[in-house]
């Protein structure tokens, strides 16, 4: 579990040496700040009278306002139905234009929702603003993550994802601090100032990115060799060993190359399908899927229970680096399914109790704990997967069937849970228990361990069909090939020189 992995990774395998590079994939982490923003604000407002008075209707029976539950299902499904067409288009946006200019773009549409939700009073309007949202929320969520598997270091990309689960908690609970701050108000300020901060995280990357490189495997899979060199120094420290920077390079290059030739004039929607590139398609949506094994909206939580969200992941940063990836998911699956487990038996024994009702509340707050804790790192094995000219393809699909489970099953839920329904309550964790395990056996017999294994590493064991038991203990012959090349080339280039020196002496 602790156990070091094999890796032709030729950086310093610490933190400090990469300083620059994790600044960088924080900043562009921000905008998940902004999606667990959206998710603690926009609930909110279905309960603000100055939300309700423009987009509602006052209810003379019980005399307050409320909303339609139809108005109420699209301004949240229309968000999620944005998130998924989004994502769907992140490949073939990103393999002409590239990751930057995709994270520019979400930033633009995201603006754009902003001023159309804050001005308007239209139902329609405000419809349409929600999908464009939903747009943007996709391409930062997916381009974002691209990003980071291609920029970062691979013995940090596990810390990286930890930064972006904690920007997106933390985003949940500023979120619902402002709403709480403005409940009160009996205007419109009250849903619009909240609003008003969607702004924030979208103008601090869009300025950052000026200042960012492009990622340096998307420009080499355009062939722009020189600028993927360039890019690659901006994300290493200046003062990293010119040997280790030539092997990461040099590796990254030939994988590269290889894998052009391979889907050189293809339709990369097919072969993300075909050859070992089905494979790893499959495991990389089977990954990023696993979110949709746990229903976080199924119960009401509180800002308490959001915060035990973040101490799941911060607790996550100090074990990322030293227990592989397989053993975190198999973890976490089995704990969020007994949780879920638990507070079913509780609730099926003495249902309706207030003692079992404190019971079910702490079950759901170690659930919360134990899933944010592992989900990031399901985002980052499915990033990791895919080869690098299809990573954005596979990804975009992987993200959007995510979306989509996460809105079937919050879809269905009420009709499991309302007592006008099915009237399952908490008893809806046996459903919930069932599938983590499924997951849970499902990891064990397919995941592969990709932990502090480059990118070019993780292609060459995918194309030499290795079980997925065998991955941790392979030697990637050619990666290490590539390097020892590259060695001893400075060797032959500083013997020259010597021997030039002594000549001319």
């Amino acid at each position: 579990m602790v156990a070091a992995a094999i890796s032709a990774n030729p950086l310093q395998l610490d933190i400090r040496s990469h300083r620059k590079c994790l600044a960088i994939c924080f900043v562009v982490t921000i905008l998940s700040f902004q999606y667990g923003l959206d998710y603690a604000l926009v609930g909110g407002f279905m309960a603000m009278p100055g939300f309700l008075k423009v987009f509602g209707y006052y209810d003379e029976a019980a005399q307050k306002w409320a909303i339609d539950p139809t108005v109420q299902q699209l301004i949240s499904s229309l968000m999620t139905i944005g998130t998924f067409v989004g994502s769907l288009s992140v490949g073939p946006f990103s393999s002409r234009f590239g990751r930057r200019q995709g994270l520019w773009t979400a930033s633009l549409l995201n603006c754009i929702a902003t001023a159309i939700m804050i001005g308007t009073t239209n139902l329609g309007a405000l419809y349409f603003a929600r999908f464009v949202l939903g747009i943007s929320v996709g391409w930062f969520l997916t381009f974002a993550q691209v990003y980071i598997n291609e920029a970062a270091p691979a013995h940090l990309r596990g810390i990286s994802f930890a930064v972006y689960q904690s920007q997106l908690s933390i985003g949940s609970i500023v979120g619902a601090a402002i709403d709480y701050g403005t409940h009160t108000m009996l205007g419109k300020e009250a849903y619009r100032i909240p609003l008003a901060i969607f702004f924030v995280a979208p103008t601090i990357q869009t300025i950052a990115m000026f200042f960012f490189p492009e990622s340096p495997r998307w420009l080499m899979t355009q062939g722009k060799d020189a600028e993927a060199e360039s890019a690659l120094r901006r994300l290493r420290n200046s003062n990293i060993n010119e040997d280790e920077f030539q092997a990461e390079f040099e590796e990254i290059r030939t994988s590269t190359a290889a894998q052009a030739n391979q889907f050189k004039g293809k339709h990369l929607w097919v072969e993300m399908w075909k050859g070992t590139n089905r494979r790893r398609s499959l495991l990389s949506v089977a990954v990023i899927c696993f979110h949709c094994a746990n229903v976080k909206e199924a119960f009401s939580y509180s800002t308490m229970i959001t915060c035990m969200g973040l101490i799941g992941v911060l607790t996550s940063f100090f074990v990322v680096r030293h227990i592989d990836r397989r053993v975190i998911l198999l973890i976490g699956v089995a704990a969020c399914g007994l949780c879920q487990f638990a507070f079913a038996i509780a609730w099926t024994v003495a249902p309706g109790t207030a003692v079992i009702a404190k019971v079910v509340i702490a079950f759901i707050a170690l659930f919360t704990f134990f899933y944010v804790a592992y989900a990031p790192y399901a985002w980052l094995l499915g990033g990791e997967l895919p080869s690098n000219h299809l990573r954005a393809h596979t990804y975009g699909v992987s993200t959007a069937l995510n979306f989509l489970g996460n809105w079937l099953g919050v879809f269905t839920a009420p009709y499991f849970i309302n007592p006008a329904s099915l009237g399952w309550s908490a008893k809806y964790g046996y459903i919930w228990f069932g599938s983590n395990m499924i997951v849970f056996l499902f990891t064990w017999a397919f995941m592969p361990e990709t932990r502090d294994r480059t990118l070019e590493e993780i292609n060459e064991i995918f194309e030499a069909k290795v079980p997925a038991r065998k991955f941790k203990r392979y030697i990637c012959m050619g990666t290490e090939a590539v390097r020892a090349e590259v060695i001893e080339e400075k060797n032959r280039s500083t013997s020259r020189a010597e021997k030039i020196t002594r000549e001319d002496a």
